[in-house]
C-alpha cells in the first residue's frame, strides 16, 4: 500500500475487502434528538451526554494573524504538545483535526488482521477498522496474555464508557506481545489529563505503540476540534500525507497552545474534578447505584440504568444510553444550580423507578 506515492512499511499491499455498511455510531451530545424525542425546548435541557469539562479553559484572545494566515506546520505547535504530553519530541507527535480524523486514517494504514476492541468502548473504533478490512473480534481486557490470533488491539484508558483503568506495565506487555507478531497497540487517552503519570506518551520511540490525545475532554476544548497522535515518525509522515496540509485551524493551535502552557490552571482543575467527581459518586451512591468513574463522568450497568436514562430525560436531564449493555454514563454538573437540579431529578428518577 502507497501514500503519497511512498510504501508505508507493514502495510498491506492491496486494497481493503469492501464491508456492508455500517451503522453510524451514537455519541452524546445529540441535545437536539433529545428536545425533539421528548418535546422539551433545547434551552431548558441540562446535558450531561458528555466527559467533557463543564469548566472549560478560558482561552485567551485570539490574534487576528491567527484568522488571516494559514496554519503553519513549522511552529512549535508538535513542540509544546510534546512537552505536555511528555512524548520523546516533536518527530513523534502529529497534530490532527480532532482524535476522530485519526481513527478514521489510521486502520488502513496497519497491515489487514485481526483486531482485538473491547465489546464496550468508543464506539468510532470497530467501524474504522471494519471498514479498512480489518477481521474486529472482541477483547477482554481483563486478560493477562493476548490472545495468539490478534495482529492489532485497541484500548481506550481509562475507557470510555466503562471507566476502567489498565497499568502502563500491562500495556507494555501486550505491546510486546504484539509487535513480535508485527502487530500493533493503539492507546486511546482521551480522557488522562486527570492522571498524566498513567500515559503512555513517553513510550512513544516504540515502533508499534500509538497513542492518541486530545484536549478537548479535560481542557474543555471539544469545539476547536484538535488532536494528537502520538508514535514513530514513519507511521506519522504516512499518517501526515493521508490527511493532507492544515489539519489544525489558526484559532485552534492559539487555544490549545495556551492551555498546554497553563500549568496553574491545570493543576487547580485537575484538584477541582476530583471533588466534583466525588460528588457525583456520592450522590449516585445515595440512590444505590454502583457506579465507576474517571474524574470526567460516572458510569452505571445498575438493572435500573435504562429506566433511569429515560425518567432524567423526561425531566431535561440528558445521559448517555448504552443500549448494547443497558447502562447510562453521566458527566459533570457545570454549576451549582445545575448540581441542585440533577440531584432532585436523580431523586425523583430513582423513587418514580422504584414505586413502577
Amino acid at each position: 500500500m502507497t501514500s503519497g506515492g511512498k510504501r508505508i512499511p507493514g502495510a498491506a499491499g492491496n486494497a481493503p475487502t469492501p464491508t456492508a455498511p455500517t451503522a453510524p455510531a451514537v455519541h452524546g451530545g445529540n441535545l437536539h434528538e433529545a428536545a425533539a424525542r421528548y418535546g422539551l425546548p433545547y434551552a431548558q435541557w441540562l446535558d450531561l451526554s458528555t466527559g467533557i469539562n463543564p469548566h472549560g479553559y478560558p482561552v485567551p484572545p485570539v490574534p487576528a494573524e491567527a484568522w488571516r494566515r494559514l496554519p503553519d506546520d513549522g511552529d512549535d505547535f508538535a513542540a509544546c504538545a510534546a512537552r505536555y504530553y511528555g512524548a520523546p519530541d516533536a518527530a513523534h507527535v502529529l497534530p490532527v483535526a480532532g482524535s476522530q480524523a485519526a481513527i478514521r486514517a489510521l486502520p488502513a494504514l496497519l497491515p489487514r488482521a485481526q483486531v482485538g476492541i473491547a465489546p464496550l468502548t468508543y464506539s468510532e473504533y470497530a467501524p474504522a477498522f471494519e471498514r479498512a478490512g480489518h477481521d474486529v473480534v472482541p477483547l477482554d481486557v481483563s486478560c493477562e496474555t493476548l490472545p495468539d490470533r490478534l495482529t492489532h488491539a485497541v484500548i481506550v484508558n481509562p475507557n470510555n464508557p466503562t471507566a476502567q483503568h489498565l497499568s502502563a506495565a500491562r500495556l507494555l506487555q501486550w505491546h510486546a506481545q504484539l509487535r513480535a507478531r508485527g502487530g500493533t497497540l493503539l492507546v486511546d487517552e482521551a480522557f488522562a489529563d486527570t492522571m498524566p503519570s498513567a500515559s503512555l506518551a513517553a513510550d512513544t520511540s516504540r515502533d508499534g505503540l500509538i497513542v492518541l490525545r486530545s484536549p478537548g475532554k479535560f481542557f474543555g476544548l471539544a469545539g476547536v476540534r484538535a488532536g494528537f497522535v502520538l508514535g514513530s515518525p514513519t507511521l506519522l509522515d504516512a499518517l501526515r500525507q493521508t490527511l493532507g496540509a492544515w489539519t489544525v485551524s489558526g484559532p485552534a493551535r492559539h487555544a490549545v497552545k495556551a492551555a498546554f502552557a497553563d500549568e496553574a490552571w491545570q493543576r487547580h482543575m485537575r484538584a477541582r474534578l476530583d471533588g466534583e467527581s466525588e460528588r457525583l459518586t456520592h450522590l449516585m451512591h445515595a440512590q444505590r447505584l454502583a457506579t465507576r468513574s474517571t474524574p470526567l463522568f460516572a458510569w452505571t450497568d445498575d438493572t435500573r440504568a435504562p429506566a433511569l436514562h429515560e425518567a432524567l430525560a423526561r425531566r431535561g436531564v440528558w445521559t448517555r444510553l448504552f443500549t448494547s449493555s443497558r447502562s447510562v454514563r453521566v458527566g459533570l454538573p457545570g454549576s451549582e444550580a445545575e448540581w441542585v437540579r440533577f440531584e432532585q431529578s436523580l431523586g425523583e428518577a430513582i423513587r418514580e423507578i422504584d414505586a413502577a
